[in-house]
C-alpha cells in the first residue's frame, strides 16, 4: 500500500523559509499527483498545493501564492514544498497525500486518494 512521509519542517522565524519533502518507498511518485495540506490547532485542514502526476500542472491555495513553491525530484523520487517568506499563520502540521488527480485546494475535511495520513511534519513559525 502506498504510504508517503514527510519531513523537513521546523521552528522557523517569520520571513524564513524550510524545504519539506514526500517520500514513498517502492512507489514512483510521478505517477500520482501529490498534495500538501496543513493544520494548525483547532483548525480545519487546508489544501496547500497540488502538482499533477509528471509535474505538468501546479495549484496553491491563495494564502501561499507568490510564497511557496512545490516540484519534483525525479532522482530522489520525491515531492517537495519549497516555502519562502513564512508567517506565524504558516505554522501546523504539513501533510502530503496521492492522488489520481490534483484535489480542489479548501478549507475543510479532506483525504488522500490512496493510503492514509502520514505523520505529518511540523512546521512552526515563531520569533
Amino acid at each position: 500500500q502506498l504510504q508517503l512521509v514527510e519531513s523537513g519542517g521546523g521552528l522557523v522565524q517569520p520571513g524564513g523559509s524550510l524545504r519539506l519533502s514526500c517520500a514513498a518507498s517502492g512507489f514512483p511518485l510521478n505517477t500520482y499527483a501529490i498534495g500538501w495540506f496543513r493544520q494548525a490547532p483547532g483548525k480545519e485542514r487546508e489544501g496547500v498545493s497540488c502538482i499533477s502526476s509528471y509535474g505538468t500542472t501546479t495549484d496553491y491555495a491563495q494564502s501561499v501564492k507568490g510564497r511557496f513553491r512545490i516540484s519534483r525530484d525525479t532522482v530522489k523520487n520525491t515531492v517537495d514544498l519549497q516555502m519562502n517568506n513564512l508567517k506565524p499563520e504558516d505554522t501546523g502540521v504539513y501533510y502530503c497525500a496521492a492522488y489520481s488527480f490534483c484535489p480542489e485546494l479548501r478549507i475543510g475535511p479532506a483525504r488522500p486518494g490512496f493510503g492514509s495520513w502520514g505523520q505529518g511534519t511540523q512546521v512552526t513559525v515563531s520569533s
